[in-house]
Formats: structure tokens, sequence, C-alpha cells
């Protein structure tokens, strides 16, 4: 295993921007930069031995200082939607950003995605880490509470990319953390993910209004083209739906008190690479890159439905919905949760 920090540049108030890489023993590499603590890179061999990026990412950090798809983001302090840009911890009630439509989005104006965060890295026989360490104002975006949050990046010589995430707080706020990576399994820029194949591990998804927020009910998705129980092309009902952007409820015994399960796979038969999803997060948002239009990527120029994202998290809006899963942590409580991504090459 090997871990090199370089310098990705200068913010444009002067800031200096570390890049971390990670390669393991397997010809896999993946970087990331304390801006955003973003995951630029993910490179592996294909079925033929052909080593290409898989998630999409730019190579100058203005890209990343500039309004963009969040393209590898930490998305914080709450992943998706909230309705209104509003919610009440008792009778107190708290206004958000409005960044999406008539909605609060991925952390508001300024989230963790345009953030500067602290970083050490730890290198041992069979794993890399970054550890990316940010500490979020009381108000800071409308948020209560002092919020020191900690993101753990490893890469294992299994193949294996392990998001930690740790949160803490000085006052009763909500949390809701995810890597907002776009992946093509046939390599950043290839063309449309309609031919990737999908299971996801759920029998049940969100439906949403007409600004992508959660009704509050659960539907099955049994007879419907939200169906992926079985492994099928991605493409197979997209048109039907205008794409996928919809949270799974994913398949835990309990809910509340949740272990890590097998929540996706993705296959690309072109390539050979599969993805598997392992997490503990209630849900998992499924979305087809239905918004991305003319992004000038490191691999070239992506648009509409030629990459995928699979977000673990909690239900958007769970702070309006008191039968989601509570995405409050009182003061002190500790938030900590984890997701892996685990990559193999089909022989």
């Amino acid at each position: 295993m090997y871990c090199e920090k370089t310098n990705f540049g200068k913010t444009k108030s002067g800031k200096n921007i570390v890049q971390i890489t990670m390669n393991n023993n397997n010809n896999m590499a993946i970087s990331l930069i304390s801006f955003g603590a973003t995951l630029t890179n993910v490179s592996m061999p294909n079925a033929r031995g052909e080593i290409q990026n898989i998630t999409l990412g730019f190579n100058k950090l203005v890209d990343y200082e500039e309004d963009h798809p969040y393209l590898g983001s930490t998305v914080g302090r709450y992943a998706n939607r909230i309705a209104k840009g509003q919610f009440k911890i008792g009778s107190k009630k708290y206004k958000l950003a409005v960044n999406n439509g008539p909605n609060h989005l991925h952390g508001g104006l300024e989230g963790f995605n345009k953030k500067i965060w602290d970083c050490q890295t730890e290198t041992g026989d069979n794993h890399c880490s970054a550890t990316f360490t940010y500490t979020s104002s009381d108000k800071e975006e409308g948020y209560p509470g002092n919020l020191t949050v900690k993101v753990t990046y490893t890469l294992t010589n299994l193949n294996e990319i392990i998001i930690d995430y740790y949160a803490t707080s000085d006052a009763t706020t909500p949390v809701n953390l995810t890597n907002h990576a776009y992946w093509n399994l046939d390599g950043a820029g290839a063309g449309t993910i309609k031919g990737h194949s999908i299971y996801i591990n759920a029998d049940n998804y969100l439906p949403v209004d007409d600004t992508l927020i959660p009704t509050g009910e659960f539907a099955s998705v049994h007879g419907s083209p939200f169906f992926f129980l079985n492994e099928r092309p991605i493409g197979d009902n997209i048109d039907d739906i205008d794409g996928y952007d919809h949270c799974y409820v994913l398949n835990h015994q309990d809910i509340n008190n949740r272990s890590m399960i097998h929540a996706a796979t993705v296959f690309s038969k072109n390539s050979g690479r599969r993805m598997e999803v392992f997490t503990d997060q209630p849900g998992m948002q499924f979305y087809t890159g239905n918004f991305l239009e003319n992004v000038k990527t490191i691999n070239g120029v992506v648009n509409r439905q030629e990459a995928f994202a699979l977000e673990t998290q909690n239900f958007p809006d769970a702070v309006n919905k008191p039968n989601f899963p509570s995405p409050f942590i009182k003061k002190g409580q500790e938030y900590k949760t984890r997701t892996i991504y685990k990559f193999t090459i089909a022989q």
C-alpha cells in the first residue's frame, strides 16, 4: 500500500488544498482533496487489464469552488432535501437556506462540500486512510449547535473504499452525512449507464412530490419500475419515470437499530467491473444523473444519465417526518455510520 500527499492548488482566498492519493496492491488508486473532503478519482483495471477512472471529477480546484453537481463531495450537515428549508426542535423553528426550488438541499448555499477540511493520513500493510475533520459553527447555514465532524476514507487490498462518518455536537441538531460520488463502471465519460445492471436490497422506496420531497409513505417496489430485487439493467424502465432520483428503504430487520447489510450491486458487462455497497444507513438515494448537462470533467464532457450515484443516508426530510428514523443527535451524543464500496472484476 502507498499513500502520497501533494498540493492541489490554492483557493480564491489563498488557502492551500491538499490532495491525497492512495494505491493498493491490485492497481487500484483513489484520490481525495481537502476541499469538501472530496473523492476526485477512483482508478482500477477492467476485465481486459485497462486501468480507467470510474468516478466523475475535475482536475482544477476552481471547478470545485464553482457550483457543480456535488461530484465526489462529502455532503452535510444534512444530505438530500429538507422541505421549505425549515424544521422544529421542540417548539423552536429553524430556518435554513432554500437552494433547490422551494427546498433546502445538501447543507445549503455553502455546505460541507465547500469547506476546507483538516486532513491526516495513515498507512498500514493492507490499508491506507485519510481522515478529514471540520467544525461547523453554531448557526452555520441556519443549523443549531457547534458540530465537530470527522470523515475517514480507507482503501484496502480487498478493493474496498470504506467511509466512516463521525459527528458530535454541543446542542441538539440534525445530522445526515453522505458521499456524492458519481460512477460509470465503463469509465468516467464513457457514455450512458443504462446498460449497467443493478440490484437494490429494498422492498420499499419513498414516493416524492413534484419538488422531490418524500410524501411520508413507504411504497412497495413490487410490480413497479422501482423493482431491483432481481439484478436488471438500469435502462429497462428509466424513461417511464424520467430517471431515478429516489430514496430506497433498505431491508434492515429493524430500521431504528441497524447493522451493516448488503445494500446494492452494480455490474457492467462491458468492463467486467462490479461494485457492491454495504451500509448501516436506513436509506440509499439512487440517482441516475438526470440533471447532468455538459459537465466538463477530467475525463470529458458528461451529460444526462451518463453516471449514477448511490448515496447511503437517512431519509430526505426526516427532520419533518416523525415516522422516519430520527436524524437528530443530542448534546454530546455520537453520530457514527459506515459505508463500504467494494469492487471486483469478472474473470
